[in-house]
C-alpha cells in the first residue's frame, strides 16, 4: 500500500464521538489499513543530539546542522530529506542566538509553516485539515491555561514568518491541537519515546480500550543510493484481526494494563471524553487486575490483600527512585522484599505484582543474572497473556524480552519458542519490514540453529555456550 492511501477506510459521522473511520472492505490480521506521513514532527529536547531529526532513529554518531547547531542527522541524505521542514526552524533558532525552544514551541512552528505552505487544502490522501482538528482549549484546567499562556508568549518570540502574524487565540488553538492530537514517536527498536508528531488522518480514528487496530511507526528508508527509492517516515494503521467491511476502526489511546476507572480518568484528563467502551462499561478484566492469589491453602483475606497492595505501591515508589539514582542493588533488594510479601497473596495478573515482576526481571537481566530474570519474566508473561489482546504489541514485546532472557540464560527450548511467538505477534502489529521484526527474524534463525545443536548433542551445546560467554 502506498503512503497516504485511504482506499481501505472512509470518514463518517460517529455521533457523540465526533468523526470516525470505518473499513471499506474486509480486512485481515496484519493488513495495513492506511499509511500516513507525519504532517510535522520534532525530536524531544532531551534527545536532540542522540536521535536523527529526520528519521527519528537513535544513532551513536550524528552530524550536527552547521547553521543552527541544534538539529542532528544520520548523514547528508537524512539532512537533505528534512531540509524543507527544518529550514525555517533553522533560521528562527539562529535569530534567537542559537537557542532552541521546547519541543511544543518547535512543533507549533513547524505546523504553522506547513499550514502556510499547503494553504490549508485537504488532499485526496488527507481527509481533514489540521485547522479542523479538536483543540479543547475551553476545557483546560487552570494550571494548563497558565502553561498555555507561557507557551504562546515563548512562541511569539520564536515565530519568524516575516510579516504574517497570528492572534493569541489562533496560536492557543494550535497548541490545543498539539496537546489533544500529538502522537508519540518511538525509536527504531520501539523501546523509547523520542519525539512527537501530528498525523491528521490518524486523529480521526476513535478510541476503544479493546481496539481492532494498532499503530506502528515506520521510520522509512533513506539508505538507498537512488533518492527515488527513499521512503518517508510514516505511521501505519494495521488490523489486529479480521475486520468486516463497514465496521468502525479503533485504536487504544492508553495502555490497557490499567483498571477501567484509571483508564477513564486518563482519557478524560488527556483527551476530554468519557470512555464508554465495552471493557470500561462492564469493567472487563478488572477482577484479574486486582486478583488475589489462589492456591491449595486458604485464600488470603480482603484486609491482607489491601495491606499488601498498599505496601507494593509504596515499594514501587522507592524502587523507581532507586532506579533513577542507578542504585540497582537497592532495586533488587526492594523487588525481592516486595515479591516476597506478594507471594501467595496477589495473583500473577495483579497489576502491582506485574509491575514489580517487570522491573525485577529487567534489572536482573541488566546485571547478567539471566536464570533469575527468566523465572520472573516468565511469570510476568503468563499474567500478560490473560490480560492483553492476543495480538497486542506490548504483549509481543514482552514475550520477545522473555524469549531473549531465556535464551541468554541457556534455556534454548523455551527461548526459541517464545521468540517464535513474539515474531508471530509483531508480524501482525509491525509487519515484516520493521526493525524489531527483522531483529526477531535474525534471533529466530539463530535460536533455531542452536536448538538443533542442543537436541543433537546437549553437552557440546553447553560447552559452546560457555566458551562464547567466557
Amino acid at each position: 500500500m502506498t503512503v497516504g492511501n485511504m482506499e481501505s477506510a472512509q470518514l463518517f459521522d460517529a455521533g457523540k464521538k465526533g468523526r470516525g473511520l470505518r473499513a471499506t472492505k474486509d480486512l485481515k490480521a496484519g493488513e495495513v489499513v492506511f499509511a500516513e506521513p507525519s504532517y510535522s514532527a520534532v525530536v524531544f529536547d532531551s534527545l536532540a543530539s542522540q536521535v536523527c531529526h529526520s528519521c527519528f532513529r537513535r544513532q551513536a554518531k550524528l552530524h550536527r546542522c552547521v547553521q543552527c547547531k541544534f538539529a542532528h542527522y544520520c548523514d547528508r541524505t537524512c539532512q537533505t530529506a528534512c531540509w524543507d521542514e527544518h529550514k525555517r526552524e533553522c533560521g528562527a533558532i539562529r535569530k534567537l542566538n542559537f537557542f532552541a525552544p521546547s519541543e511544543n514551541i518547535r512543533l507549533a512552528g513547524r505546523l504553522l509553516w506547513r499550514i502556510h505552505k499547503d494553504t490549508g487544502i485537504v488532499s485526496d490522501s488527507q481527509l481533514v485539515s489540521v485547522d479542523q482538528l479538536e483543540d479543547h482549549v475551553a476545557d483546560l484546567s487552570e494550571d494548563d491555561v497558565k502553561n498555555l499562556h507561557a507557551d504562546v508568549h515563548a512562541f511569539q518570540e520564536y515565530w519568524s514568518y516575516g510579516s504574517k502574524k497570528h492572534s493569541v487565540d489562533y496560536i492557543s488553538r494550535i497548541f490545543g491541537i498539539i496537546k489533544c492530537n500529538g502522537f508519540t514517536l518511538s525509536d527504531q527498536r520501539g523501546l523509547q519515546a523520542v519525539g512527537v508528531g501530528l498525523f491528521p488522518n490518524l486523529c480521526l480514528v476513535n478510541h476503544d480500550c479493546w481496539p481492532n487496530c494498532t499503530i506502528s511507526l515506520n521510520h522509512g528508508n533513506q539508505s538507498a543510493v537512488s533518492s527515488s527509492l527513499h521512503s518517508q517516515r510514516r505511521i501505519e494503521l494495521r488490523a489486529l484481526g479480521k475486520i468486516p467491511e463497514g465496521e468502525e476502526l479503533t485504536v487504544s489511546y492508553v495502555d490497557f494494563l490499567n483498571l477501567s476507572a484509571d483508564r477513564q480518568k486518563k482519557l478524560k484528563e488527556r483527551f476530554y471524553f468519557d470512555c464508554t467502551c465495552e471493557h470500561c462499561s462492564q469493567h472487563i478484566k478488572d477482577d484479574l487486575m486486582k486478583a488475589a492469589a489462589e492456591g491449595e491453602g486458604s485464600k488470603p483475606s480482603a484486609d491482607k490483600v489491601k495491606d499488601v497492595v498498599a505496601f507494593s505501591k509504596e515499594c514501587l515508589e522507592k524502587i523507581e527512585n532507586s532506579r533513577v539514582e542507578g542504585d540497582y542493588q537497592e532495586v533488587v533488594k526492594l523487588c525481592q522484599e516486595c515479591l516476597g510479601k506478594q507471594e501467595h497473596v496477589l495473583a500473577d495478573t495483579n497489576l502491582c505484582r506485574l509491575r514489580v515482576l517487570s522491573i525485577a526481571s529487567e534489572v536482573f537481566s541488566y546485571m547478567k543474572d539471566f536464570s533469575e530474570a527468566a523465572a520472573l519474566v516468565h511469570k510476568m508473561v503468563d499474567g500478560y497473556k490473560k490480560l492483553y489482546h492476543p495480538n497486542n504489541a506490548q504483549l509481543g514485546m514482552a514475550i520477545m524480552r522473555a524469549g531473549v532472557t531465556h535464551w541468554h540464560g541457556g534455556q534454548i527450548e523455551t527461548g526459541h519458542s517464545m521468540i517464535c511467538k513474539a515474531y508471530r505477534i509483531l508480524m501482525v502489529t509491525h509487519g515484516p519490514n520493521h526493525a524489531m521484526t527483522r531483529d526477531l527474524e535474525v534471533m529466530r534463525t539463530q535460536t533455531e540453529m542452536e536448538l538443533k545443536m542442543y537436541l543433537k548433542d546437549k553437552e557440546a551445546y553447553h560447552n559452546m555456550r560457555e566458551a562464547v560467554l567466557h
